[in-house]
């Protein structure tokens, strides 16, 4: 079974229409984040450290796509600014902009969710198409180039084992995602404590007064 779907991965590789297929993957993955499109670049770039596909070429087409999705989500953002409002993944990636400008869109490419979240919020805000095109493309060869490399390294650490080398890549980045999120988790407690508590003076205060004003 396993030399089956060695034989099956090994055909896909060596396929000339593999690029096509990454390139599809990430512009989907823009918009639609469901798709396995840096599984895809990972496992194409294990294959490139025993020459079966080319890392430079991986790379340049996954970044490509990526730059791609990302303006279709930007578009539809524009389209969809009203239905988007509200969201709460509209609300934190608008909060996001707000501070950090063009430059979250670079951080949010390695946030589970947020890449999609941020490009349609610079869509919905009508965030200038040039800004938004700039920092969008070292977003996407930042990211490209990051998960060649991590499965070209892994594909070199098991060259006989490619499955083994497809398995360390995806436990790198799984491990950064999780290292990411926690930072993220912690550094939201954290201004969570910093916030006052209110006090009783504040309740007593705005006790009759404010419902004489209500009234």
């Amino acid at each position: 079974m396993t030399h089956a779907i060695l034989d099956l991965v090994h055909q896909v590789m060596s396929s000339p229409w593999l690029y096509v297929a990454l390139f599809a993957l990430a512009l989907l993955d823009g918009f639609f984040p469901v798709v396995p499109a840096e599984t895809s670049v990972i496992t194409a770039a294990v294959f490139a450290a025993s020459g079966e596909t080319n890392l430079a070429l991986v790379i340049v087409v996954a970044a490509l796509g990526a730059c791609a999705g990302d303006h279709v989500s930007y578009l539809i953002g524009s389209r969809s600014a009203g239905r988007l409002r509200d969201k709460k993944p509209f609300v934190w990636a608008r909060n996001a902009l707000a501070e950090r400008g063009g430059l979250v869109l670079v951080v949010a490419r390695y946030i589970p969710g947020g890449r999609t979240a941020t490009t349609l919020t610079m869509g919905a805000v009508r965030h200038p198409l040039r800004s938004f095109t700039f920092f969008d493309a070292i977003a996407a060869g930042s990211w490209a180039v990051y998960s060649g490399l991590i499965g070209f390294f892994g594909g070199m650490a098991f060259e006989n084992d490619p499955i083994k080398g497809l398995l360390l890549g995806l436990g790198i980045v799984l491990s950064i995602t999780a290292v990411v999120e926690l930072v993220r988790w912690l550094g939201k407690r954290r201004a969570a404590r910093r916030l006052p508590a209110p006090s009783p003076e504040d309740g007593l205060l705005r006790g009759p007064a404010h419902t004489a004003a209500r009234r």
